[in-house]
């Protein structure tokens, strides 16, 4: 099995904690352990024993994710070493050689690179820029055949932070019911808008839809490496023996902190958190961005603490983003990371002074390129 680079990841590794300011990041300033646990949590957690735990999650934890989805059974769920891990059994578990998958781009390109690596033939979905970052309907009737095993989405999605609208989700929904397809949609961004209005789940709209989450995006706790899926009961079964040869299960402490984060209340004071950071930093942002007139174009991301902006430029972004890195120390993302040229993705969900001295950084370099 041939296995090509992930470029994001592999900039991310080598670069994030070199630079002294990293805007590379999708999610919001991490919490502390004094900030997630109260005093009394804090001495509980020095009596957490550190053998193995359940391997697909234990009963509270899993009890507290069934929570977040209409109808479901622990039994539904796996839990995972983060999102990532999640993503990759179903990659590994769902597809044969010469299986056709259908890949909304842009994307993280994780299970774009392990779709191809297992031998599926993957044709890209397009979100359209000027449709708001919408795909376009007669194009996914195109898309989809009876050939198709899997339908993969990211809603909320990375790196453009918009939200499927009503009616392309129920298209993309009748399409797959139609051909029999599953529908794999990461909503690890879920619960994370700007509005304050969770986005609808995918789970519970079709027999073969599986959902992923995790707690690293929307709940800003992505130390944990704590991620989950949700699928038919059967699935999660063969899922399961894959999942033995991987990670076998999270870590004691992460399954204990975990189940904490998730309790309703502390559950719901998380997502409140993140969305005071979006509410207070994307204006810095889009105020910078306005600064330097006709340089930028965007939308709004309607959730997550990123920001895709075309630029107009004669650089291309791969070259734009190391030359920031190396003169100035700021980390960015470009778009060809997620196949789209010209374009910059800024995470904005670090402390306000912080995104402030980065971006001050980065007009550096573009003042000088535009004269």
């Amino acid at each position: 099995m041939k296995i090509e680079v992930f470029e994001m990841e592999r900039m991310q590794s080598l670069w994030e904690n070199v630079v002294e300011y990293n805007l590379s990041e999708s999610g919001v300033h991490p919490l502390s352990l004094a900030e997630l646990l109260t005093p009394e949590e804090q001495k509980e957690l020095l009596r957490v024993e550190l053998g193995y735990t359940q391997t697909n999650g234990t009963p509270p934890l899993r009890e507290n994710i069934a929570r977040l989805y209409q109808g479901v059974n622990p039994e539904q769920i796996m839990v995972t070493a983060g999102s990532s891990e999640a993503n990759f059994l179903l990659m590994w578990s769902l597809i044969e050689p010469g299986q056709e998958v259908i890949f909304e781009l842009p994307n993280y390109m994780q299970m774009w690179g392990l779709a191809r690596a297992f031998g599926a033939q993957v044709k890209p979905l397009w979100l359209r820029e000027e449709l708001g970052w919408q795909p376009d309907p007669d194009e996914l009737k195109k898309l989809i055949t009876p050939r198709t095993k899997i339908i993969i989405l990211t809603n909320p999605n990375n790196p453009t932070g918009a939200i499927l609208s009503e009616e392309i989700r129920k298209e993309i929904i009748r399409l797959a019911a139609e051909t029999g397809a599953w529908l794999l949609v990461d909503e690890v961004y879920r619960g994370a808008e700007r509005n304050g209005q969770e986005t609808p789940s995918f789970w519970g709209q079709y027999e073969k839809v599986i959902v992923v989450g995790g707690l690293s995006k929307a709940y800003g706790l992505p130390g944990l490496r704590l991620g989950w899926l949700v699928a038919p009961e059967e699935l999660v079964k063969k899922i399961w023996t894959y999942h033995d040869y991987t990670t076998i299960s999270v870590s004691a402490l992460t399954d204990h902190l975990g189940t904490i984060a998730l309790e309703p209340e502390r559950r719901l004071k998380l997502l409140n958190r993140t969305r005071s950071i979006l509410q207070e930093n994307l204006p810095l942002l889009e105020n910078w961005l306005q600064s330097h007139g006709s340089l930028f174009r965007y939308h709004p991301p309607q959730a997550g603490a990123i920001l895709f902006a075309g630029y107009n430029l004669p650089v291309d972004a791969l070259s734009l983003v190391e030359t920031v890195r190396q003169e100035k120390s700021v980390l960015l993302v470009p778009g060809e990371h997620f196949k789209v040229e010209k374009h910059l993705r800024f995470g904005f969900g670090a402390k306000p002074e912080y995104l402030k001295a980065a971006l001050e950084r980065v007009s550096e370099i573009l003042n000088r390129m535009k004269r």
